[in-house]
């Protein structure tokens, strides 16, 4: 006869104090996302997955967790979905309902994502990836998802830009040059400042599904920076990129700001409570540290500010 072997996880801990997030991370499961009329995009994705634990409980069962985790998220991406975060929103809903100890569920998710694209000179078919990140909130209240992007593109230092448009200024002074002459032609040709390669994160939070694409959220990051990137690059493509980066030079705190403007222009249609994260980091060129800004704010917030207000 077998012996029935005591429950040590729903025993009350030594030190009675709740935790906020208690699972799992590096889950890794394979996500389909269908489209109308074309082919669905399979994902693969790393999920992290936690419940709330209260003070009175000593562990989660996290052995037998996993395998409730491994089901429902199983269940959760094999189901059909048109949004990647519902497919995080369905699996905390089901989290939330298997656990009877706990009040909140979170599913967080990461994946790569590739899109098409062409190069901004020659023209050549190419393509760009994102990094999508997704994830969802549920508790008794209702459940809250979140869908964003985390893109690489190119910065350059506007600080730098200056020292370097000073310096030509003495130079072709130093030449004789006329002032209208070094005008126009620092006018038209941009000079040099110190670039980097820069990371911006857009991500919206909302009740329920953000009403918003995708595909969207990652042109807004992109266009956010000095300049994009392309995996494939011509002459004439470096050129431009080059060229465009340094005519359009914006210090970390511009690519926030960038971000938020491009929110309010690009989804006005967005509830004033959603909530907004934008990040940007730089990988400092002539630095052994990086440069990083962010904000968080409402759609409200941000229609304000951006609007004047």
């Amino acid at each position: 006869m077998s012996r029935q072997l005591p429950d040590v996880q729903a025993s009350r801990p030594d030190v009675a104090v709740g935790l906020n997030h208690v699972g799992v991370t590096g889950v890794e499961k394979l996500v389909t996302i269908d489209r109308a009329d074309r082919r669905p995009i399979v994902l693969m994705a790393d999920f992290e997955v936690f419940v709330d634990l209260p003070g009175w409980r000593k562990g989660a069962d996290m052995s037998r967790n996993m395998e409730v985790i491994d089901k429902t998220l199983e269940a959760a991406v094999s189901e059909s979905a048109y949004r990647v975060e519902d497919v995080c929103g369905d699996a905390a809903e089901r989290l939330l309902a298997k656990h009877d100890y706990t009040t909140k569920a979170e599913v967080r998710m990461e994946a790569e994502y590739v899109t098409r694209d062409e190069t901004p000179a020659s023209g050549r078919p190419t393509q760009s990836t994102a990094d999508i990140v997704a994830s969802a909130t549920a508790t008794e209240d209702g459940t809250r998802e979140e869908i964003g992007a985390r893109v690489t593109g190119i910065t350059v230092c506007p600080c730098s830009q200056g020292m370097s448009t000073t310096r030509a200024r003495e130079t072709l002074r130093d030449l004789d040059v006329e002032e209208d002459v070094i005008d126009e032609f620092l006018e038209t040709v941009p000079q040099p400042g110190h670039s980097q390669r820069g990371h911006a994160t857009l991500t919206i939070e909302s009740d329920g599904a953000p009403d918003v694409d995708l595909n969207e959220i990652i042109e807004v990051a992109r266009d956010a920076m000095s300049a994009r990137i392309y995996n494939l690059a011509k002459r004439p493509d470096e050129d431009h990129m080059t060229v465009e980066a340094h005519r359009n030079a914006r210090f970390v705190e511009d690519c926030v700001r960038a971000l938020a403007e491009g929110v309010v222009e690009h989804f006005p249609d967005l509830p004033e409570d959603a909530v907004v994260t934008m990040k940007q980091s730089n990988d400092e060129s002539i630095h052994q540290h990086n440069a990083h800004a962010e904000r968080v704010a409402t759609v409200g917030d941000l229609e304000s500010e951006v609007g004047g207000d």
